[in-house]
């Protein structure tokens, strides 16, 4: 008989956002004159530019010419596109070549992804607080251990996120294999400098 990944049952009450847009929903059902500051999911507020409109306009219609279709693009991504990423990051200072890049189909699934290469033993950091996707990748691979009664899992190592640091978690004294950093953080929006930066890139090079 096909079993389920138990793994799943270790995650924490549903996804946070439906979570959150159902209690706002509740909330605005129970006192409908107030006003809402949404600050979950994050969402676009404004239209594509003309710029965008044109390309995508000019894509679908290249793909009804014999001549222009395209099917499935190269495995990397096209070379145009790596190359304009590419251009745009070297104009910032970063000198990032094209065989550098690949592109995807966005962040959220390559932070799942990006666990299967590494080894199931690896040791995990988070922030905490933490954006969900990153606690829950690592959950339903079995990468975390069993939760706790404090609400936080056996096998996760959460660096604090508080005033008392300026939101700006602490470099390990210990060695983690993989760490999850966001800056702009989500949820708390602190900023990294580039000098608090520089000290992760120090410390990964030294475990």
């Amino acid at each position: 008989m096909t079993q389920l990944n138990n793994n799943y049952f270790k995650l924490q009450t549903g996804y946070l956002f439906p979570e959150i847009s159902r209690r706002v929903s509740q909330f605005l059902k129970e006192n409908p004159n107030q006003r809402i500051l949404r600050m979950g999911i994050g969402d676009v507020t404004r239209p594509l530019s003309s710029s965008v409109i044109a390309a995508f306009a000019d894509g679908v219609k290249e793909m009804g010419v014999t001549d222009t279709f395209r099917g499935y693009g190269p495995e990397q991504g096209y070379n145009f596109l790596r190359e304009a990423i590419s251009k745009d990051y070297q104009s910032r200072g970063a000198n990032i070549s094209p065989n550098e890049i690949f592109i995807s189909d966005g962040s959220k699934c390559d932070t799942g992804n990006i666990l299967e290469i590494f080894d199931m033993q690896s040791v995990i950091g988070v922030c905490d607080p933490v954006y969900p996707v990153y606690v829950d990748a690592a959950v339903m691979a079995g990468r975390t251990g069993n939760v706790q009664k404090n609400g936080y899992f056996e096998r996760l190592t959460y660096l604090q996120c508080v005033e008392e640091n300026n939101f700006l978690p602490a470099i390990p004294k210990q060695r983690l294999d993989l760490i999850f950093l966001c800056f702009p953080n989500n949820p708390t929006g602190q900023v990294a400098t580039k000098e608090y930066l520089l000290q992760w890139v120090q410390y990964a090079k030294q475990n």
